[in-house]
């Protein structure tokens, strides 16, 4: 199939009609203009019983949003930022997840006027990487320390569904030995960022084991977008775009993350897109997104627009607008990436982001190739903004008191969808990831590390686990309560079980199971973790042991052993 008649089968308008209102979407331009102008000089009080309610974890209204963006008073923009680390402490306690992006292609059947892959760009060198290729990207992101990525794809037939399907199974399937020897490391998590797809490819993906697909609309001003995205190509339907996220729900997909491109349009107006889109997402599915990001636009080969748009945002905005999502949709992520300087990065966090990148290359095969994007200036989408390693980034968040987690535990027993969000809302989540996050910051720390990050890291850990035990001599009947039920963790696990069996993803879980001479016990059933897949139990994990450690497993093999000496059966 040529590249013309691909395109033309790609969109799906009935996949598009299902989700409309009225034959309207849920942007509305002369609403969002309303709002923004109707609460232009907010009342203090106003300001802060709105503050009250981000705090209580409520989502914020579009009208809402509206007035915390038109807050100018010095004094309750500092409360408002004040009230946005709350939340995020609230929410999700003093941890920050890294991620790497691996870029995968840049071919593009696009001409986005601000993107150094659109069609027309001529100085772009084009490439899709093999599978080896993928494979080495791959190897050369884990030993970074990694051990969560989102894969990036241009949209083009030779980066269709099937394309990012495999080569998420083979980012899946490599593993690398740490530097230490103690033992490997692998990406236990892709996330990815692709073009808009059918319901039908979409479902190709949930059963590849994506995690969070994620979708930018670019910009949420319908005029604007359509100035940007030439008519007679795919990007340029809107709408098709739009509903992105809902298409991927529809198709199984649990956790999806929304975005807009600042400096396309005015940032106010993003901003209240980005709630209408929680919204609607909310109302359709009863499930907002899973992250939301805000990209600035920085240079892009050939693209005017990209360095001279009048909507660019300025750094004082850019904290604004932070600040006002972080209380607008409390419990989402929100991701800041390395196209951000250092030191701005750093103050982003503090005012509510979650998720952020480091050792990051944006050309195709940069990895393995280890270039720096001035190398390679003619393959990359933008410039990064903050080249650090994954090590600096760490060492310095770890001196600001936050935690390093690569955990994806969670989403492995099935705390995904609309399961990781309730505990989002009632402000309980952070809890179950906290020792997680404990523990894979303990891996990074034994196995990658530099001398002087494992010595901060290792001050906090401390800190962490007195912490950690203190809440868990007290936590037990508060999470019972808010819970309402103490089955809930053996319906996820059992759901997460059966997943693993279904889409045979060969994932590391704790199971109950047959002990055959594991640590020198035999003939009893002790819970351990296990590789699960289509076959069920494929093998067991053995990790080290201490003695003592030994010896309390040894303790409790033979109380189970002297239950079972005395049942009747």
């Amino acid at each position: 199939m040529n590249v013309k008649e691909w395109v033309q089968q790609v969109i799906k308008p009935a996949e598009i009609e299902k989700y409309l209102v009225n034959g309207k979407d849920f942007i509305d331009e002369k609403s969002i203009f309303g709002n923004l102008e109707k609460y232009r000089q907010p009342d203090k009080q106003q300001v802060r019983d709105i503050l009250q309610k981000s705090l209580d974890i409520k989502l914020l209204s579009p009208e809402e949003t509206a007035v915390l963006l038109n807050v100018e008073d010095p004094g309750l923009l500092e409360e408002m930022r004040e009230a946005a680390l709350q939340v995020k402490k609230k929410v999700y306690d003093n941890r920050i997840v890294f991620f790497a992006p691996l870029y995968c292609s840049n071919l593009c059947v696009n001409s986005c006027v601000y993107c150094g892959f659109r069609s027309d760009n001529c100085a772009e060198k084009r490439h899709v990487l093999t599978m080896e290729e993928v494979r080495r990207e791959t190897e050369a992101v884990i030993d970074e320390g990694h051990k969560r990525l989102i894969a990036v794809y241009g949209e083009h037939p030779q980066s269709d569904a099937d394309y990012i399907a495999d080569s998420m199974a083979t980012i899946y399937a490599t593993k690398r030995v740490t530097p230490t020897g103690s033992g490997f490391n692998n990406i236990r998590r892709i996330n990815i960022n692709a073009a808009p797809m059918s319901i039908e490819n979409l479902r190709k993906l949930w059963r590849a084991g994506i995690g969070t697909y994620q979708v930018f609309q670019e910009t949420y001003h319908p005029g604007r977008y359509a100035e940007l995205h030439p008519a007679n190509t795919i990007k340029g339907n809107f709408r098709w775009r739009l509903y992105a996220m809902h298409r991927a729900m529809d198709a199984g997909i649990d956790d999806v993350a929304i975005g807009a491109l600042f400096g396309l349009y005015d940032w106010r107006f993003e901003v209240m897109g980005l709630v209408h889109h929680a919204h609607d997402l909310e109302r359709q599915f009863g499930i907002g997104p899973h992250t939301i990001s805000f990209p600035r636009m920085q240079p892009a080969l050939g693209s005017f627009v990209s360095e001279n748009s009048p909507y660019l945002v300025r750094d004082d905005a850019f904290r604004r607008l932070v600040t006002v999502l972080r209380l607008a949709v409390p419990y989402t992520g929100l991701i800041v990436t390395a196209r951000e300087r250092a030191e701005l990065r750093r103050e982003i966090i503090n005012y509510g982001c979650t998720q952020t990148d480091a050792s990051s290359k944006i050309g195709i095969g940069a990895y393995s190739e280890k270039k720096v994007q001035e190398e390679n200036p003619d393959k990359v989408q933008f410039m990064l903004g903050d080249e650090r390693s994954l090590d600096e980034v760490i060492r310095e968040l770890a001196g600001d008191g936050y935690i390093t987690s690569f955990c994806t535990a969670g989403y492995r027993c099935g705390r995904t969808g609309d399961k990781i969000m309730n505990l989002l809302e009632k402000g309980v989540e952070g809890k179950f990831c906290k020792l997680n996050a404990v523990l894979t910051f303990r891996e990074y720390l034994n196995d990658y590390a530099s001398a002087e990050t494992r010595r901060i890291g290792e001050q906090l850990i401390e800190k962490e686990l007195r912490e950690i035990e203190d809440d868990v001599r007290t936590a037990g009947a508060k999470v019972i309560a808010l819970k309402g039920a103490t089955y809930y963790a053996i319906a996820m696990a059992v759901r997460r079980i059966c997943e693993c069996i279904i889409r045979d993803t060969d994932s590391v879980m704790t199971v109950s199971a047959m002990i055959h001479n594991q640590y020198g016990i035999n003939d009893v059933c002790l819970s351990l973790p296990f590789v699960v897949g289509a076959a069920g139990l494929k093998r067991a994990i053995i990790p080290p042991l201490t003695d003592g450690e030994k010896a309390m497993l040894h303790k409790s093999a033979d109380a189970l052993k002297e239950v079972i000496a005395q049942l009747n059966i």
